[in-house]
């Protein structure tokens, strides 16, 4: 399978067939697994010729929001989002900094001195991505990031991505979410069964039950 994105590009991506495939495609750019064969290259860097000693430092290039937030319990929202940059040892000035300004960009700096469980959903999953986005990453990978979320929200959070896409970040997001990826309109890479079936601009326009593609030729069969 060969898939690349440009800088500043925002991509959605989906897999009818298993969550497994698509969380084997992400820890794969996480550098977590070891690929069997080929290159994958994050910030022009192929990663799967890093050293251990390398793999903090690439995970820092790439920023990641989850579709069931992962906040810490017991930390505010500022501390939530402090805590990415005091795990990679940056100055406290920098922190006071930049920790402000991610919680700006997504709309929640009001709630700063707020804890998760005072938030509703759509509010978490902002301090997600302050949190993602705190540390500068050039790559944005966002797993369901609208999954726990209702109509309303999700666009919210689609905006805030888009948003964080034009400043430069490449966005990578991990969907089944026809509306989401319609009104989107940007680049869709489909898989199923390990194989990209469809990568270009647009809608959703996955093939229904009554179709299937055909590897060997490489197009789509209509059963009639």
């Amino acid at each position: 399978m060969q898939l690349s994105a440009s800088r500043r590009a925002i991509s959605c991506s989906f897999d009818r067939t298993e969550q497994r495939r698509q969380d084997y495609i992400l820890r794969l750019i996480l550098n977590e697994i070891s690929a069997d064969s080929g290159s994958i290259a994050v910030a022009g860097k192929d990663i799967t010729r890093l050293s251990r000693r390398e793999v903090p430092e690439l995970r820092q290039k790439i920023g990641m929001v989850f579709q069931d937030f992962r906040l810490l319990e017991k930390k505010t929202v500022y501390e939530n989002v402090a805590f990415a940059m005091e795990v990679v040892h940056a100055r406290r000035k920098d922190i006071r900094k930049q920790v402000p300004y991610a919680l700006d960009l997504v709309g929640i700096l009001d709630k700063r001195n707020r804890y998760p469980n005072e938030l509703s959903a759509g509010e978490q999953q902002r301090v997600g991505i302050a949190r993602a986005i705190v540390n500068n990453p050039r790559v944005l990978i966002a797993d369901e990031p609208t999954g726990n979320l209702d109509p309303v929200t999700a666009m919210e959070i689609m905006g805030i991505l888009d948003k964080i896409n034009l400043r430069g970040t490449t966005i990578l997001m991990v969907t089944h979410a026809k509306d989401i990826v319609d009104q989107m309109n940007k680049r869709v890479v489909a898989i199923e069964d390990g194989h990209i079936v469809r990568d270009e601009h647009g809608r959703y326009g996955f093939y229904n039950d009554e179709e299937f593609y055909d590897y060997d030729e490489g197009w789509i069969h209509h059963v009639f």
